[in-house]
């Protein structure tokens, strides 16, 4: 059986909760461990992942970072090879793990682990490059590239194949160097193996846990360990500098009605994993939990059983991943009886992740017709006696619908089914406009987080500045028209200017 698992670590959590390194999965596994530094590296260590998992019998770990993930490079392709079908071969003291046959495969697992220990030591996934010096940094990842970038002139081990680590090849690297610093991002999973070896080296204490690593970081402590004197121009940190860019919700999202409507109602919302979790950002402040995927309505329940609020717990999730890892939440929710509203935010597409399709759309990821699931059965399906379906761009059914969901003393669903305004294409209906005239600076439509709207050079008597929108951006959800108390939120075709006379 080949087995390869791809997992992604995103080091200063650009979209992420979390730092963790999952390159210790690897080793708590006791299955090898590959890190691709660049694209070539990425796409040949795929392949050779398949090999090595067939030759090994085990699973492999192909471990990335969103800046390798996110890289591009020009790559040499090979010849493709075709693999022979194999048929599954019956062995249950292999594939059903009961402690009797589990004993026997940890003896295996350990003695595969020596072979692939040789192994690496073998792989020219991990090599050395001499370039005469006596300082040698040992790497791999990203961090590969930022201390190439930073001082070429080292000598260099390279870590491609990183568990087993090569430790007869790490041995004769320091031995043969005066001084020998790891560079790694997050934790130190190379360093302390070493350490743990008996063999010197230094490295976290100079390049720290926290966040993703760069060029400039890299450099800095370079410098402070001595074997730098001068950081290099070219990568002096530019992040000072840089306009902040915090993320947010897209023009004409419907998820963007939905929390208006739940920031008013100064309800609990617990959140799940998707683009949703953006209501918890400033100005929207409309999600107060965010955990893992799945978790919104299991947090609901626990909420609402201790905490008992009057104004009630509402759990937000989306389609897929209602699908994916909510379901059995709401059933407990029903079984249990708990006093919990689930708002599912139905965009027709797993819109976070690049727009994939899932079992409610009727399409396969490859684009093919596939059974589609009806999520409103299935909801009542699982004993939930009310459901209703609304349109988050209506602000004010928005309101009234979980309102009157709140109240009810037993779990009740609300499916928001508005498309995502992006995916598979971009709405654009007839855009909105301001009437300065009309607008008083009241910053009513500056609270609904639109990307679209902002301040003009106008103002009021006082100072504050009036709303202008930017007709590129616009979708025509209304939002903002429906909000705008003096009305001067207009569609562009209603609006005459009359010209000073």
């Amino acid at each position: 059986m080949v087995v390869v698992v791809v997992s992604a670590d995103d080091p200063a959590m650009h979209s992420s909760q979390n730092e963790q390194d999952n390159r210790f999965y690897a080793r708590f596994a006791n299955i090898p461990l590959l890190e691709p530094a660049d694209s070539q590296e990425a796409k040949d260590m795929v392949v050779s992942a398949y090999e090595i998992s067939e030759i090994f019998d085990t699973p492999v770990l192909l471990r990335t970072t969103t800046r390798v993930s996110h890289s591009k490079g020009i790559v040499e392709f090979a010849e493709k090879t075709e693999a022979p079908h194999k048929q599954f071969v019956k062995d249950a003291s292999k594939y059903v793990m009961v402690p009797s046959n589990a004993r026997g495969r940890h003896q295996i697992v350990e003695e595969r682990l020596e072979k692939l220990k040789q192994f690496s030591e073998e792989t020219p996934f991990n090599f050395i490059e001499e370039n005469g010096s006596k300082i040698g940094i040992i790497t791999g990842s990203i961090a590969y590239q930022y201390a190439k970038e930073v001082a070429p002139q080292f000598d260099y081990l390279k870590l491609g194949f990183s568990y087993p680590l090569p430790m007869k090849k790490i041995g004769e690297f320091i031995k043969n160097h005066d001084k020998v610093l790891v560079v790694e991002e997050l934790e130190p999973f190379y360093e302390d193996q070493i350490k743990a070896a008996g063999l010197k080296v230094e490295g976290k204490k100079y390049f720290g846990h926290l966040g993703e690593l760069s060029p400039y970081r890299v450099a800095v402590g370079f410098k402070e360990v001595g074997v730098l004197d001068e950081i290099p121009v070219a990568v002096i940190s530019p992040e000072e500098n840089m306009f902040p860019r915090p993320p947010v919700l897209c023009p004409g999202c419907p998820h963007r009605g939905a929390f208006m409507a739940l920031k008013k109602l100064k309800v609990n919302v617990t959140g799940d994993i998707g683009c949703y979790t953006l209501g918890a950002l400033e100005p929207l402040n409309a999600l107060h939990s965010c955990i893992c995927m799945g978790a919104s309505i299991g947090n609901a329940i626990g909420m609402e059983r201790v905490n008992n609020s009057d104004k009630g717990t509402v759990a937000v999730i989306g389609d897929s991943t209602f699908l994916h890892s909510g379901i059995t939440g709401l059933m407990d929710a029903v079984y249990n009886k708990t006093k919990v509203t689930v708002m599912i935010l139905d965009n027709s597409t797993t819109a976070m992740t690049g727009g994939q399709q899932h079992p409610a759309t009727g399409l396969t990821l490859m684009g093919k017709e596939a059974g589609r699931v009806d999520i409103p059965t299935v909801v009542k399906a699982l004993g939930v006696k009310s459901v209703r379906i609304l349109d988050d761009y209506d602000y004010e059914a928005t309101l009234k619908t979980i309102k009157e969901e709140l109240e009810r003393p037993e779990p009740s669903v609300i499916i928001a089914n508005r498309p995502c305004v992006l995916m598979p294409k971009r709405i654009m209906d007839e855009p909105y406009v301001v009437d300065a005239e009309l607008c008083t600076a009241c910053s009513a439509c500056f609270n609904i987080s639109c990307p679209a709207i902002s301040a003009s050079e106008e103002t009021n008597k006082h100072g504050r500045p009036k709303a202008v929108i930017d007709e590129t951006l616009c979708t025509g959800c209304s939002l903002c028209a429906q909000i705008c108390p003096t009305e001067a939120i207009i569609l562009k075709s209603h609006f005459v200017k009359v010209e000073e006379v």
